[in-house]
């Protein structure tokens, strides 16, 4: 079967285009620097007589040039790759989904750096470990959606994963209940062990439909495992502007600051009735190794999958671009040259004196 997928294989590199900003930011302070200090000397509008080679588009455009050259060599060096051949695989191992509270109350910075970002980064390192099991993420806040659907494609898991946020359900609340139940659906019918790992901070639960869903799940063979995200001392609900930044804490409608707390009661009484197993976080560990640990002695199955075995690098096309926006760097210079007056492609059309 072949299909197309897009992975990088060194992620890690991307990191290096923060320093674009930093680029620009520091161009521009000299932009600004330069034209200061050349008004002390005469109007800013004589620069074109006073200095008659000087182009300032031309030395604009090398400096989007050089920008996306840096951009390129540094997506190459991440090596974009393609799947390019899919083959199907005989493994053994069990269904997993793990239910992922994305409400605000997430956001607390008792546990570091928060809850949904230790939830995460246990997660991930969870993935790592998995050989053979399918695994799926559920996402639920007011709501529950599935974010990745139960597959054996780690890579694919792993970019899933590192999209979650508080963002993606709008309406706020902690249904647990929905979240079950969409993962019970979501299994398909198969004969593998299956099991179900709520991670939440308890705020919220709706007590009878959590209940009602844990008890179809042991009906249904599914084991329902849950971790508590919280400590006993709580902490307030970071708020956050469109650009990511820290304005304050949520506040409720005296002015006070909420602080949220872990309520594992709930957690405790699901996970009885799902015959598995409940684990609170701390700092130090979140708790996903114990619970893997008791979910694979369960009977592993033979799993039909299909997975990626083969990937084209892709790295060529950014450096081979970068290359010939090089050249064209190269070929415009800083400053004018005679013969380029006649054709006064970086200048303005017209510039009045005063």
């Amino acid at each position: 079967m072949e299909t197309n997928i897009l992975r990088f294989e060194n992620p890690q590199y991307l990191y290096w285009l923060l320093i674009i900003p930093v680029l620009v930011a520091v161009y521009v302070l000299i932009r600004l620097w330069n034209r200061k200090q050349f008004g002390r000397f005469a109007n800013i509008k004589l620069r074109g007589y006073l200095i008659p080679m000087f182009s300032s588009a031309r030395a604009n455009t090398k400096f989007v040039l050089f920008n996306l050259i840096i951009a390129l060599l540094i997506i190459g060096a991440a090596n974009l790759q393609s799947g390019s051949k899919m083959e199907k695989v005989k493994r053994e191992g069990i269904d997993l989904f793990l239910c992922v509270d994305i409400s605000n109350s997430m956001h607390a910075e008792d546990i570091m750096p928060n809850r949904l970002e230790r939830s995460k980064q246990a997660i991930n390192k969870l993935i790592s470990k998995l050989q053979g099991d399918r695994i799926g993420i559920v996402v639920f806040a007011g709501n529950a959606y599935v974010q990745l659907p139960i597959t054996t494609d780690y890579a694919a898991a792993k970019m899933f994963l590192s999209t979650v946020d508080t963002d993606l359900i709008p309406t706020q609340g902690t249904e647990v209940g929905r979240a079950i139940e969409l993962a019970i659906k979501s299994f398909g019918e198969t004969e593998q062990s299956k099991a179900i790992i709520i991670i939440s901070d308890g705020e919220d639960h709706e007590n009878g439909d959590a209940v009602k869903a844990a008890q179809n799940a042991a009906k249904a063979g599914i084991k329902v495992y849950t971790i508590g995200m919280g400590l006993d001392e709580g902490a307030p609900i970071p708020v956050y502007n469109k650009y990511g930044k820290k304005t304050g804490y949520k506040k409720d409608k005296e002015g006070n600051i909420i602080i949220t707390k872990l309520d594992d009661n709930m957690l405790r009484q699901i996970a009885e009735i799902g015959d598995g197993i409940y684990v609170r976080a701390s700092n130090s560990n979140v708790g996903l190794d114990k619970i893997y640990e008791d979910i694979n002695k369960a009977k592993k199955s033979e799993i039909d999958a299909k997975v990626f075995t083969d990937y084209d690098d892709q790295f060529q096309w950014f450096v081979g671009a970068a290359i010939i926006l090089l050249i064209f760097e190269i070929l415009i210079s800083s400053g004018k040259k005679g013969w380029e007056s006649k054709f006064k492609f970086f200048e303005p059309k017209n510039e009045n004196i005063q």
